[in-house]
């Protein structure tokens, strides 16, 4: 889904029920929001009531199109025009002028609930023939004669805790869907939020374990919940999050937090801030761009076309310059802006080295990157060489506990990279990011080299 609700430019209508051999057409969203309105509702309605009943039906094609109801289903159209459960849209009539006027006015307001910011499901029927929990249109029309607003109106029918969202922006999007699969190193605000997603659902369904912390990384315990996902709904358990795994995560995350109900938990805007930036260009600072450098550095040292840069956070001249080269290098559009296409690329490129690379290679030296953080949880060559960093480095910090090397990332280990974190000024997190990794294999190459000195060399130290 979207992160902060948008009203599309354009909206898919299946002209059937979901599953005839109907025709889709795609539509203005603003069209088909005065096609709606011209067919469910009369427009010798006094004017609360009209309005109520636009708000009503903006917010519920806007859940159905923010949730992905039918795409997280595998169609491929937004909503129907079946009124046995969506509205009643008839391709091609024409609209009231009067209602028309009201809905370039309404069409980018939405009715929310609570806390939530999704737009609320605001379900309805006629109130004459069908009678339901939701709104009833005629029942609008006593209300608004009997002086109702048309915000009361959604009050009395929803809930006081009701209000409507104005002006919202309208921008010409498709449907999200991650740009890339997301596997095992993949990093960025597609992995956050199946972090996020998979945390819920989880509370249904607790085979799924939880991922902590959820902070954009897709590291073994990302990996490990999408696989118990995959195995619980049926989906083949490989680990990836293709298109499939991305909108059933989706659809059963709708259906526990009961987003397409009257009774919606909602969504709350701590489950749909971004972490990362989009994009990444000349001037950005900060731990994504250090990550960018880090991976263009090791690239270079194995592709002579890309210039060398030091990893410092800052997003210069240099480093615009080997953005630009990597994605000359690599067939990608030359923006010297880091999108979702060349941080793919740059994680393929950078795990391809390392995969490609002899057994024993980092005997005499230290192990990169490995392109993923380390964490409570975490397993594999990548954590043994850590333990084995630290425990050296613990020989001149005495702080720094020993530690057995097993390669499993357990209490011990995160408590050792925390003493160290606090002995070099980071923030003692606990987690080994590629800034992290930089420090501690620089501190071992200085400690390990100082102590291999020559006959008589000065050993860097006082002797006593």
């Amino acid at each position: 889904m979207p992160n902060q609700p948008i009203i599309p430019a354009y909206i898919t209508v299946h002209l059937g029920s979901p599953d005839s051999n109907a025709e889709n057409v795609t539509v203005p969203f603003v069209d088909y929001i005065k096609n709606v309105a011209s067919s469910e509702i009369f427009p010798t309605w006094p004017d609360s009531a009209l309005r109520a009943n636009i708000y009503a039906q903006i917010s519920y094609a806007l859940n159905r199109y923010y949730t992905q109801y039918y795409r997280a289903r595998g169609y491929n159209f937004d909503i129907t025009n079946s009124i046995a459960i969506d509205q009643s849209f008839v391709y091609g009539r024409d609209y009231f002028e009067n209602i028309s006027e009201i809905v370039d006015e309404l069409f980018n307001d939405y009715i929310v609930k609570g806390g939530g910011i999704e737009p609320y499901f605001t379900a309805y029927c006629d109130g004459e023939e069908i009678r339901c929990d939701g709104l009833e249109q005629w029942g609008t029309v006593d209300l608004a004669n009997q002086g109702y607003t048309p915000l009361e109106i959604l009050q009395y029918y929803y809930g006081d805790d009701i209000s409507i969202v104005k002006n919202a922006p309208v921008e010409n999007v498709s449907q999200p869907l991650p740009e890339r699969d997301l596997t095992l190193g993949a990093i960025g605000n597609d992995v956050q939020q199946v972090q996020i997603r998979l945390n819920r659902i989880s509370k249904n369904y607790p085979s799924i374990p939880k991922v902590y912390p959820v902070d954009g990384v897709y590291d073994q315990g990302t990996e490990n919940a999408v696989k118990e996902f995959q195995r619980v709904f049926n989906l083949t358990p490989d680990g990836i999050v293709g298109k499939a795994t991305w909108y059933s995560i989706q659809r059963v995350y709708s259906a526990v937090k009961k987003l397409n109900d009257l009774e919606s938990e909602g969504i709350s805007l701590d489950e749909i801030s971004n972490l990362f930036l989009i994009d990444l260009e000349e001037g950005d600072t900060g731990s994504e761009v250090f990550e960018l450098q880090y991976l263009l550095a090791l690239i270079g040292d194995y592709n002579e076309e890309l210039p060398r840069i030091t990893p410092d956070g800052i997003y210069g001249a240099n480093t615009k310059d080997a953005v630009l080269a990597f994605q000359r290098s690599y067939g990608l559009n030359e923006t010297g802006t880091v999108g979702f296409a060349t941080w793919d690329q740059l994680y393929k490129a950078y795990l391809g080295i390392l995969e490609s690379l002899p057994e024993g290679y980092f005997d005499s030296s230290t192990m990169p990157y490995p392109g993923y953080v380390l964490r409570a949880g975490s397993s594999g060559p990548a954590v043994t060489a850590l333990q084995e960093y630290l425990n050296y480095i613990g020989n001149t910090y005495s702080e720094i506990p020993k530690l057995t090397v097993d390669g499993s990332y357990g209490p011990s280990t995160e408590n050792a990279v925390r003493v160290y974190e606090g002995l070099k000024g980071f923030n003692q997190s606990g987690i080994v990011s590629s800034r992290l990794w930089n420090a501690i294999t620089s501190d071992y190459r200085d400690l390990y080299d100082g102590s291999r000195g020559s006959l008589r060399q000065y050993p860097g130290f006082a002797v006593e």
